[in-house]
């Protein structure tokens, strides 16, 4: 399915190793689902264990549309084989942000971890924003088959 709307999400280039010495960000594949952010540094980095820290990208970016969000997720490779995710979780980026993007990177492991210059970091996805009004009421007159089970109601087989 190909989009039906050709989205433009403006980048402001803060850092001048972006574009020259680093990539700008980008699509590894075609059906890539995420842009690669970098890590714009000068210097390799050692992260500690157990330890978080802001990894600079070197841009800024501007979403006209308010109907949309970034967001800021680890890549599976980094998290899955080396322990390192975002210390956030993911970084929600409003549409109303322009200032510089930057990476919380966490080492769970009990190793350190060598960041270097340009290595891709994290990846960012553009995804919809539903924008609802609550509408106050005392009961729900609709009944789910869930209803209000909660954690771990369904198990595990």
């Amino acid at each position: 399915m190909k989009n039906k709307k050709n989205y433009i999400i403006k980048c402001k280039i803060l850092d001048p190793k972006i574009g020259t010495k680093f990539s700008i960000p980008k699509y590894a594949t075609n059906g890539s689902s995420g842009l690669d952010l970098v890590a714009c540094i000068n210097k390799n980095i050692d992260l500690i264990p157990m330890k978080s820290i802001l990894i600079s990208t070197g841009i800024a970016i501007y979403i006209a549309d308010t109907s949309i969000t970034g967001i800021i997720v680890p890549r599976s490779g980094l998290g899955h084989e080396k322990g390192i995710i975002l210390g956030n979780t993911v970084g929600l980026i409003d549409s109303d942000y322009q200032g510089e993007l930057m990476i919380s990177v966490l080492n769970r492991t009990n190793k350190k971890f060598l960041i270097f210059p340009g290595m891709r970091i994290a990846q960012i996805i553009f995804v919809p924003i539903f924008k609802p009004t609550f509408k106050i009421v005392k009961t729900f007159k609709e009944k789910t088959d869930r209803c209000i089970n909660g954690f771990g109601h369904t198990g595990t087989k």
